[in-house]
């Protein structure tokens, strides 16, 4: 299993921008106006009034990186269009520009991105358009194939520099119907507008727990020998529910679990990985999507923890985490064929352990993930890739049981994040994405426990640290999850007979 290259951490920060939703808006509209008007590039006055055309719009640039418009609030999105066309009536009208614009977008996100690079990077069917087209539509999430948000976008940008532009080169920047008090008035009652939206109707987006760590004060003595976290990158909880995967569901069935565990917002790979392992919210440590603007978390890390008490963890995942985590990640090439991907992963996992033996492992398997981007995750196909990985979990924890890996170990599977309709979206928290499937198991976890209430993926890392005897990282805000550590010489529960057979044929891989 290759490590991932320099060129493929550059190409992964690169794809990013046009990856995210934020950055690619003013990045595609600019780079579409100019292809547009290619043949108008060596007449000087045309830069000049590109150049206004985009500096007037730049207040509606900045306003929709600040505002995603995530789900449903999209609908709200098309009424600003509409307003300027009623409002500038006399505006440039070029269909040509407009239709090029949607169509340009429909090729990037159906064929560039969703069969030629996914053809390239994890080897889908070059058919893979058919049915990729569906998706593109359907999809919610933060991303640039979030069509229905992108679209008025980028046409309200795009009708904005063509009008400026339009009279400019007629001989002045405003006139007709098209001027400074309307456009000023405009800009103010789109960031009113979009403010007040948010508000008011923004409403999902998972409260934060206002408090540091204080539930449990970390133990003098660590109560497991070691912590792996096999994390299967974004697998939603009904599609696990639905899957043939007895492993998984025989480790939950031993241990504790958590039914209403929460991710963060905005549900992106890196921004979950991060709270996850700091303990905290996007806000604080710094990381608010998979584009990472300055490299490193701002606070300490579940990592930074294990140094201060002699230990040592290890993070095994695709590129992107480094922009995060940094050295503390040991990456893994994401540019394979999909079908080899998790084995890869597993193979790699074993060789950490037996040349580094940290006390917490974290593994990342991505071929879930994947299948549901590039194919969907209501389909069969990202059904089966949940069901191949649960093979390869069951072949991952009886090795380190033969290599002695797993004596007094603690085992928490879970995912980052769930995915929705269309292209396996996630970062808005649509449905299929906020709650995740996590449980732990292990001789000091409680079995045959389910735990109702709503928690927050925030509290792995402080729960991580009491089970390893160290200090929680400096922000963290999760509490310890203790109805799963708590001591056994509480009752157990009414079914433990069925449970400590589970357990039992967990521990000896049956």
């Amino acid at each position: 299993m290759k490590k991932a290259s320099a060129f493929e951490i550059a190409a992964a920060r690169g794809w990013n921008l046009l990856n995210e939703g934020k950055p690619f808006t003013p990045i595609f509209t600019l780079f579409l106006y100019a292809i547009y008007h290619a043949s108008r590039w060596d007449v000087p006055s045309f830069w000049g009034a590109f150049a206004l055309g985009a500096v007037i719009a730049l207040p509606v640039f900045a306003l929709y990186f600040k505002y995603d418009f995530p789900l449903f609030l999209r609908n709200y999105l098309w009424l600003p269009l509409v307003a300027a066309i009623v409002l500038w009536k006399d505006g440039r009208i070029d269909i040509g520009l407009y239709a090029g614009a949607v169509l340009v977008f429909l090729f990037f996100t159906v064929y560039f991105w969703g069969t030629f690079y996914y053809h390239l990077r994890i080897g889908t069917s070059w058919w893979n358009f058919r049915r990729f087209w569906k998706l593109v539509l359907k999809n919610s999430d933060s991303t640039s194939g979030n069509a229905q948000e992108q679209l008025p976008k980028f046409l309200l940008l795009l009708f904005l520099m063509d009008t400026a532009a339009g009279h400019w080169t007629s001989g002045g920047l405003f006139g007709g119907t098209f001027s400074f008090v309307s456009y000023a008035l405009f800009v103010i009652a789109l960031g009113l507008y979009a403010w007040v939206l948010h508000r008011n109707l923004f409403d999902w987006k998972p409260k934060e727990i206002p408090t540091y760590t204080h539930n449990a004060e970390p133990p003098k003595e660590a109560v497991s020998g070691k912590v792996f976290v096999l994390v299967v990158d974004g697998m939603r909880k009904d599609r696990f529910e639905e899957a043939d995967a007895p492993f998984m569901k025989m480790m939950r069935t031993a241990g504790t679990e958590y039914t209403q565990m929460e991710t963060v917002y905005p549900a992106r790979t890196v921004v979950c990985f991060s709270s996850m392992f700091t303990g905290t919210y996007p806000r604080e440590h710094g990381i608010t999507s998979n584009m990472v603007w300055k490299l490193g978390i701002k606070v300490e890390s579940i990592f930074d923890s294990l140094r201060k008490a002699g230990k040592k963890g290890r993070l095994l995942g695709i590129a992107h985490l480094i922009d995060s985590m940094g050295d503390d990640v040991e990456s893994v090439t994401a540019v394979m064929h999909n079908d080899k991907a998790d084995r890869n992963i597993m193979e790699r996992a074993k060789l950490v352990m037996q040349e580094q033996d940290p006390d917490l492992l974290v593994v990342q398997f991505i071929a879930t993930d994947q299948t549901g981007h590039s194919m969907g995750a209501l389909y069969d196909e990202y059904r089966i890739k949940i069901e191949e990985v649960d093979r390869l979990i069951k072949e991952f924890v009886l090795w380190l049981e033969a290599e002695g890996f797993a004596d007094n170990a603690t085992f928490i599977v879970c995912a980052d994040h769930g995915q929705a309709d269309g292209i396996g979206g996630h970062g808005h928290l649509d449905e299929g994405e906020r709650f995740v499937p996590f449980f732990l198991c292990g001789p000091d976890i409680r079995a045959g426990v389910k735990v109702e209430e709503k928690h927050s993926l925030v509290s792995a890392a402080p729960t991580i640290a009491y089970l390893l005897g160290a200090p929680y990282p400096n922000r963290s805000r999760g509490p310890v999850l203790l109805e799963a550590v708590e001591s056994r010489t509480e009752p157990e529960p009414e079914s433990t007979s069925s449970d400590e057979g589970s357990e039992a044929a967990w521990k000896t891989g049956s």
